[in-house]
Formats: structure tokens, C-alpha cells, sequence
């Protein structure tokens, strides 16, 4: 599969526009100015050409970098010498989302139906319990202290016999919290990435990227098609789970080997907003 020249630049800025339009709706609402995020897309541009379209380091001059981004070289110097921001996953995703994976997908904590109620602590021995399952990810933390906090941010409840349930806010996150923005960055990253791959190769695209979409449908029958694609993509989403825990449990056990790591994203998503007359072809 070979690149393919990129769409020309008039081409992409009217798909671009309506692209970033909830974005800096956002934005502005959470007080990001116009200047904040100038600076940012300044920085993006200079670390992008040097990163990813001047692979070699004897081409990343900053000549040659002004030359691809319109950015001034005296800007570049600058934004070269400043330090990169940390990256990286927070804990907070990692420990939550491992725990909950293995909840949802791996035997004894799940079988077909999905995640089973879990006792505190195992009553005899081999009995799958919340302890065990915390343990089974992680041994720095106290199950105690993860049951705690899941049961404040209502992650899990417990039933009338004492056992501890995995809710639909375990799929949630916070609004606004460290969890949600990280998976806002990721998975819009990934979405756009894979999009774009396939806007600018030549031959079938390398990503999977489809949609259904209908528009003049009444409130009611969308409300009811939202609630049936919301169960199908779960559905999906736990089920792929399922089968990706057991084959990176394998992997863990194959590990030394040479070959190149590699991760994989599957996101599902469902809008629903009013649809806009057209006053052409409105009755």
C-alpha cells in the first residue's frame, strides 16, 4: 500500500472547519483563548514536522522546518530549546480500566453474560472474590481502598447478600476528570489518525471507519434507535473484550520475543443532535 499525494489544502478547510467546530466550542467554554491555543498549534507544528515528516535527523533544520510549517525561524528556536510536556497514561486509567477489563472478560470474575457479583473476600479457597481480582492486576494497592473509591464515584454498589456489582458508571468516567480527558485525547486522536491515514493512501483504506446515519426522523424514533445502537455497541465492545484479554494474557506469557509491540483502539460512538431545515426542501 503506497501514500498517496494528501488532498490539497483548499480541499481540506471546509471539511476542517465543521471538524473543529465542537472543538473550539469547547474550547471557548472552558476559557481556552484564541492566543493559548496559537501557541499550542505553533509548538504542534514545529514538533510534527520534525517528528514525523523529517524522520531523518540531519533533514530537521530549522530552515527546512520553517519551510514545511510557515513558521519563523527565530519561533522555532524557541519552541525547539523548551521542554516537551510529560506524557503518558495516567495511573488512575491504568489500574481502573486493567481491573475492569479483567472483570468484564476473564473467568472465574466474568462468564458469557458478563461480569458476576464478586464477595468481598474469598469465603473458601479458589472462590473468585473483589480482593482476588484487584490482586490479580495489581498488589501495591489495597482492594479495600479500590472498593472505597468505586463505591464513592458509584463504579460498583453492593447487592443485599454483600457482594460487590460492577455498574453501568464502571464505562463512565468522571465528567471533567483526569479518566475522561485522557480518553477524549486518545480516542479522538486515534479516530482522526485512522481517518486520515485513509484520506491520503493510495488503495483500499487501512483502517476500518464506517458510519450509519439518518436524518428527518422523529425524536421518538431516534430515541429508540439511540438506546438499540447503545446495547449493540456494548455488546460489541465487551465481547471483543473478551477474546483481546485472552490473547494478551497469551502474549504476556510469549514475552521476550523480538517483534515489534503494537496496540489496537475500537471505539463506537452515537450522536444524535436536531436535525437543521433546509428551507429548499422543507414542506
Amino acid at each position: 500500500m503506497s501514500p498517496a499525494l494528501p488532498p490539497p489544502p483548499q480541499a481540506l478547510l471546509k471539511p476542517l472547519a465543521r471538524l473543529l467546530r465542537p472543538l473550539v466550542r469547547l474550547l471557548i467554554r472552558s476559557g481556552v483563548t484564541f492566543p493559548v491555543l496559537t501557541d499550542l498549534l505553533r509548538g504542534l507544528y514545529v514538533d510534527v514536522a520534525a517528528r514525523d515528516l523529517l524522520p531523518d535527523p540531519k533533514a530537521q533544520t530549522d530552515s527546512r522546518i520553517s519551510l514545511l510549517t510557515g513558521v519563523h525561524r527565530k519561533e522555532i528556536r524557541r519552541l525547539r530549546t523548551e521542554a516537551p510536556e510529560a506524557g503518558g497514561i495516567p495511573a488512575v486509567v491504568t489500574l481502573g480500566s486493567q481491573i475492569i477489563a479483567r472483570w468484564l472478560g476473564a473467568p472465574p470474575y466474568a462468564d458469557a453474560d458478563g461480569p458476576l457479583p464478586l464477595p468481598r473476600t474469598a469465603r473458601t479457597a479458589g472462590e473468585a472474590s473483589f480482593e482476588g481480582l484487584v490482586e490479580s492486576v495489581t498488589k501495591d494497592v489495597r482492594a479495600r481502598s479500590v472498593l472505597d473509591d468505586w463505591i464513592g464515584q458509584e463504579i460498583v454498589s453492593l447487592d443485599p447478600e454483600g457482594r460487590v456489582q460492577l455498574s453501568r458508571a464502571a464505562f463512565i468516567p468522571r465528567p471533567g476528570g483526569e479518566e475522561q480527558l485522557f480518553y477524549f485525547a486518545r480516542n479522538l486522536h486515534d479516530h482522526i489518525a485512522a481517518a486520515a491515514a485513509n484520506v491520503a493512501t493510495d488503495g483500499p483504506a487501512p483502517f476500518f471507519d464506517r458510519s450509519m446515519h439518518y436524518d428527518r426522523l422523529r425524536p421518538e424514533t431516534v430515541t429508540q434507535l439511540e438506546a438499540t445502537a447503545r446495547g449493540s455497541a456494548q455488546q460489541l465492545l465487551t465481547d471483543v473484550n473478551r477474546i483481546a484479554l485472552a490473547m494478551a494474557e497469551a502474549d504476556d506469557k510469549a514475552a521476550g520475543t523480538s517483534t515489534p509491540l503494537r496496540r489496537i483502539n475500537l471505539g463506537v460512538y452515537v450522536y444524535v443532535e436536531d436535525d437543521p431545515i433546509d428551507k429548499e426542501t422543507a414542506p
